[in-house]
């Protein structure tokens, strides 16, 4: 299947490792340029370097809990690239203890979808392929076994329930809004290695949960978040897509 991707540009936030790299190094494969940001710059322009020798990247370090850089990061990103097709809005605080958690999972998991969405919409509208994805997480949709109370899984709805209502409101405008859930991601030096070093029996749980019985890489989940950022994905929108391996336990219909 050709996704024709080929001359799209791409912006992807959280894109120094991970599920945000393996997005860009996917895009790049399939034709398309880049912007990429993340927070640590010196991590972010070593990745930037690389990717560099699979096609045109526009890099630079953005705090996206801060709104002001979100729309500067965008801005240099569409002039530099020559405007945006593809918004993938990945970056997240992950989770943590206490209010100061909270306010920072809402400023870079919620607030960071806003600002990247205001920013990009004038932008997305002279495209005649307009995708916005976003990252959401199995947490958001299912109380599980595993399942923590914590600002991760309740900001991340939060995130659901903002793409549904986009793809509603930009629909008009000829842009398409979808979202991502994946279950439990494994990479080297990502919170699932952590855990499978430190918390051994909650990894081998959440194996066990899996009716593939294996955790998702992040390259699965790329593989989805290109094909519905991609023209070939044309006629949906409002949709989240669920990367689980069978992880999750409920009905979709």
């Amino acid at each position: 299947m050709d996704l024709d991707l080929t001359g799209k540009r791409a912006l992807i936030s959280g894109a120094s490792k991970g599920i945000g790299l393996a997005i860009a190094k996917t895009l790049l494969a399939e034709g398309a340029s880049v912007g990429i940001c993340a927070r640590g710059e010196a991590q972010l322009k070593t990745v930037a370097d690389e990717l560099s020798e699979s096609g045109t990247v526009f890099w630079k370090s953005v705090d996206v809990g801060d709104s002001a850089a979100v729309t500067s990061f965008v801005d240099d990103a569409a002039e530099s690239l020559g405007g945006i097709d593809i918004v993938i809005v990945n970056a997240s605080a992950m989770t943590g203890k206490g209010r100061e958690a909270w306010e920072n999972s809402f400023n870079v998991d919620l607030m960071s979808l806003v600002g990247f969405i205001e920013a990009a919409t004038p932008h997305l509208e002279k495209s005649s392929a307009a995708s916005v994805v976003t990252i959401s997480t199995t947490s958001a949709i299912e109380a599980g076994p595993i399942t923590t109370a914590n600002s991760y899984g309740a900001l991340k709805a939060a995130v659901l329930q903002h793409s549904s209502a986009q793809a509603r409101v930009l629909g008009a405008k000829g842009i398409r809004v979808n979202a991502v859930s994946p279950g439990p991601v494994y990479f080297e030096g990502g919170p699932w290695d952590t855990i499978k070093e430190q918390r051994p029996q909650l990894y081998d749980a959440a194996l066990s949960s899996a009716a593939l019985g294996k955790l998702a890489a992040a390259q699965d989940v790329a593989n989805a978040v290109t094909f519905l950022a991609s023209p070939a994905a044309g006629h949906i929108t409002g949709t989240n897509l669920v990367v689980d391996g069978g992880f999750t336990n409920r009905f979709d219909f």
